[in-house]
């Protein structure tokens, strides 16, 4: 899956991250690298963090957070540290320690003003790490499940409104999974295994660009083990709700033996056609 993904993109991220929670301290940049220096003020080790996140050090940055953190547990600049640390995890594409930074902030921090960020942030950790649909799912799941969270928790945020659209591609990304697996069995002539997939398209993800394929191999499935009433009926679904589609032309094909395009006038009443 593409890292840009759609809607906010990765720079957009870092661009609220930083506008979100980076509030910089004026007059206090002093940087010391002496390793051998144990306790730092809270000041200083906040800034050569988002020194180190400016220079996209972002595994150096993500330890100064924790650092902050870790020296100064009861400061202000450590609730903001603990978020921090994970979005610079997550810029060093480092995501299962991002998500249980954000667990952490999210337990720790039930009411923060950047709640909503940290849930979105989190959803992006699953996201990004889509793969494509013949590899195991989980992930996509697991991103479905958080972005629909941002949607439901925090509708008004200004991430709700990328979130639903991710959660769109994400439903997609799954019914194309099924589909996959659906050809694989039907190129093996198991058409019993291919049609309990395509069903599952149609009926679980019926709002996806994958149901007009579905309808049109079960059409073939259908007619390959002698079942043309079935064949038929979905044939008929097809023509009716994808008229103009691609698929509904082979399935026509398939059913009358017609290679030319359907009568238009007939479209909507496929079941007259046989």
């Amino acid at each position: 899956m593409s890292k840009a993904g759609v809607g906010i993109t990765r720079h957009a991220v870092a661009g609220l991250a930083l506008a979100f929670l980076a509030l910089g301290l004026a007059g206090c940049g002093s940087s010391d690298d002496d390793k051998n220096y144990v306790e730092r003020p809270v000041e200083q080790l906040y800034n050569q963090a988002l020194d180190e996140l400016g220079a996209q050090e972002y595994k150096k940055a993500a330890k100064g957070f924790e650092e902050v953190d870790r020296q100064h547990p009861y400061s202000v600049w450590a609730t903001k540290a603990q978020i921090m640390a994970a979005f610079a995890y997550y810029q060093s594409n480092k995501y299962d320690e991002a998500i249980i930074a954000l667990d952490r902030f999210i337990q720790l921090h039930p009411g923060h003003r950047d709640l909503a960020y940290a849930y979105y942030l989190k959803a992006l950790c699953y996201y990004e790490q889509i793969s494509d649909v013949g590899r195991d799912q989980r992930v996509t799941q697991q991103a479905l499940e958080s972005l629909a969270e941002v949607v439901k928790r925090f509708s008004g945020s200004p991430y709700a409104r990328d979130a639903r659209l991710k959660v769109e591609l994400a439903i997609d990304h799954l019914a194309g999974k099924e589909m996959a697996v659906g050809r694989y069995y039907q190129a093996n002539q198991q058409y019993v295994g291919a049609i309990n997939r395509y069903r599952v398209v149609i009926e679980r993800y019926q709002t996806t660009t994958h149901v007009p394929e579905a309808l049109h191999r079960l059409v073939e499935s259908y007619l390959a083990l002698g079942v043309k009433g079935e064949a038929k009926e979905n044939a008929a679904v097809l023509g009716f709700n994808f008229p103009g589609s691609e698929w509904y032309q082979d399935s026509y094909f398939l059913m009358t033996g017609e290679g030319q395009r359907p009568p238009d006038e007939k479209n909507r009443w496929f079941f007259g056609l046989f």
